[in-house]
């Protein structure tokens, strides 16, 4: 019976529990977005261009092994509601420690390994998603993909394409729209 109590302490623990104060950062203001011109040209400060659609051929997913190229992130919907996923479906999340902006992620030892981060060789390939991307260095020097200037994460126990098992897990990690908001609302 230990056991079963093992991950939720873990996921408790690695995240920061659930003590914080209630009010989350937005990711950057959702009334502006990139453009969408189909081109990720032009860069940001944080060595991606900016948000918008943008072709491209081979993707692999972060949470995968091998060799990794960039990253594709796209929309799906899911429980109603329009999000991003990666280029095999799989949901991405914020995590509302995080803060816009920041240069290291909020997220570190056993709340890493719950909640990876999504990494990217070079700037994603878009579809459908016009958040302005960028990225981030993680603590073993890989680029780790932000919208809007907020790290994303994979959840461990989304085990298939679309599946969003960590909304609102906490009260912290949450789905982010196609524009980069964050979704905190119940998927149905």
């Amino acid at each position: 019976m230990a056991a079963a109590w093992a991950v939720p302490a873990l996921a408790l623990a690695g995240c920061g529990g659930s003590t914080g104060s209630g009010a989350a950062p937005s990711p950057a203001s959702s009334s502006s977005t990139a453009s969408s011109s189909g081109s990720a040209g032009g860069s940001d400060s944080m060595g991606y261009g900016a948000g918008g659609s943008s072709s491209g051929s081979a993707s692999s997913s972060s949470s995968g092994g091998a060799a990794q190229t960039s990253e594709t992130l796209k929309t799906a919907t899911i429980g109603g509601q329009t999000i991003v996923v990666d280029g095999q479906g799989k949901v991405v999340y914020y995590y509302t420690r995080d803060n816009t902006g920041a240069t290291t992620s909020a997220c570190t030892g056993g709340c890493a390994t719950l909640w990876p981060a999504v990494t990217s060789t070079g700037s994603p390939n878009l579809q459908g998603v016009t958040a302005k991307v960028g990225s981030i260095k993680t603590a073993d020097g890989k680029d780790q993909v932000t919208l809007n200037g907020m790290p994303i994460y994979y959840y461990q126990k989304d085990t298939a394409p679309e599946q969003a098992n960590g909304q609102g897990v906490a009260s912290v990690w949450y789905v982010i729209g196609a524009d980069g908001t964050m979704i905190t609302s119940a998927l149905k």
